[in-house]
């Protein structure tokens, strides 16, 4: 959860910077740096800042992610007409086999409001496809997992990221401020070592998510209910 104090951790890094008055690097200038560092994890790590939320359809089979999303990560079931329903569960299918087996999966005349299938590509990461095609009207909602672009952070306020990439943010800001005067020696090197660390962060976090998934089968004490691969 982002609890972060932005306030907190641009006083760490002018600390560091030795700029108690903001002289050479202004309050304004390390915010959108931590603001460029927030979007570069997000890219990064597309599941640094993901939303599940209930999605109103439209009539048709095309629909469009929120705006402030940045790609799709899984429709999960129908949420009813009103949204307060647990509904089926809706399954991931190929364009392919759609287009193979029903021609005209898209015309309404096989219109419902409850979603049997999605279609979706990362060519078009922010569109989907559902199947049956909604209603013109008492089209339904779905609960939607999606990577959300990071709102910006301002002073007095909390980072956006969960608070465990505060110290790589911290990292970002420093690397940022030191290549600001890259020109000398020392500096160039102070913003290489923060870029490092910055770096080094960030992978260190996808290993770890990586071997403590509940779906990583090549743990001792692995999820039963998950086979392991023959």
């Amino acid at each position: 959860m982002a609890t972060y104090l932005v306030d907190a951790l641009l006083d760490r890094a002018t600390v560091l910077l030795q700029d108690p008055t903001h002289v050479r690097w202004p309050l304004p200038e390390l915010v959108q740096w931590l603001n460029d560092g927030q979007l570069e994890i997000a890219a990064t790590k597309p599941n640094a800042f993901v939303r599940n939320e209930k999605l109103q359809l439209v009539p048709g089979t095309k629909q469009t992610l929120p705006d402030d999303a940045v790609s799709l990560i899984d429709i999960v079931r129908n949420a009813g007409t009103t949204g307060d329903i647990i509904g089926n569960s809706i399954r991931l299918v190929s364009r392919e086999i759609l287009d193979t087996q029903i021609p005209d999966w898209h015309t309404t005349a096989l219109a419902n409001a409850v979603v049997k299938h999605y279609v979706y590509s990362m060519l078009d990461p922010k569109t989907f496809y559902v199947y049956p095609p909604q209603p013109a009207t008492g089209f339904g909602y779905v609960d939607a997992i999606y990577v959300a672009a990071p709102t910006d952070a301002t002073q007095g306020g909390t980072i956006t990221l969960d608070s465990i990439y505060a110290p790589a943010l911290l990292n970002y800001v420093m690397f940022r401020a030191y290549s600001k005067d890259a020109e000398y020696a020392a500096n160039a090197e102070q913003a290489k070592a923060y870029l490092g660390m910055w770096t080094a962060q960030l992978g260190g976090k996808v290993a770890a998510e990586t071997v403590s998934s509940p779906t990583n089968t090549n743990l001792g004490g692995y999820n039963p209910n998950i086979p392991r691969p023959k």
